[in-house]
């Protein structure tokens, strides 16, 4: 650390306290005596994200949010249950230790997450990050997704696409137009 007012690269630290971001150190220079404040913050390894066409940018946890509440919109899903899903993902990218993750791994791991949740939610995404490219993709994603919801979801952990209420109440109207 130089000093800012005579530039002497050595200096003592006089006090230092923890703030909300990282710790503030008061300083003293040992040539001229000045005195002056350091905020040292932790800065995590940045992690990259490689695209499909191979370019890399910074991770941004904010497009993530962006598609899954897209995902989300209009489904009984608090948007707290969406940002949790969000973190969970950031942490396992980080816990992986990698400098770059590609694309299509983050893509999987939200699409995991959603299929857990929420299964039109899960559809939406799907639809967008697998382009399908025609109807009878999508159909066959739907049926495998049916196909597991028998096999291993229990409806009780899956949200309803319409509240009983609202299930028994149009029955009931069904069955007088008839």
């Amino acid at each position: 650390m130089k000093c800012p007012h005579c530039g002497y690269s050595d200096s003592k630290v006089l006090d230092s306290r923890d703030t909300n971001d990282g710790i503030r150190r008061r300083r003293q220079c040992l040539s001229c005596n000045g005195r002056f404040t350091t905020h040292e913050k932790f800065q995590q390894n940045v992690l990259f994200v490689i695209k499909k066409d191979k370019r890399r940018e910074p991770f941004q946890k904010e497009k993530i949010l962006t598609g899954v509440r897209k995902a989300c919109e209009k489904r009984p899903i608090a948007g707290h249950v969406i940002e949790k899903i969000v973190d969970e993902i950031e942490s396992e990218l980080i816990a992986q230790g990698k400098a770059e993750v590609p694309s299509s791994t983050i893509g999987d791991m939200v699409m995991e997450q959603l299929k857990n949740l929420d299964h039109i939610a899960y559809i939406r995404f799907a639809s967008v990050y697998r382009d399908f490219a025609d109807i009878t993709r999508l159909k066959e994603e739907v049926d495998s997704l049916a196909e597991t919801t028998v096999s291993e979801i229990s409806p009780s952990q899956q949200l309803p696409l319409l509240p009983e209420t609202d299930i028994s109440d149009r029955t009931r109207i069904r069955g007088r137009r008839r």
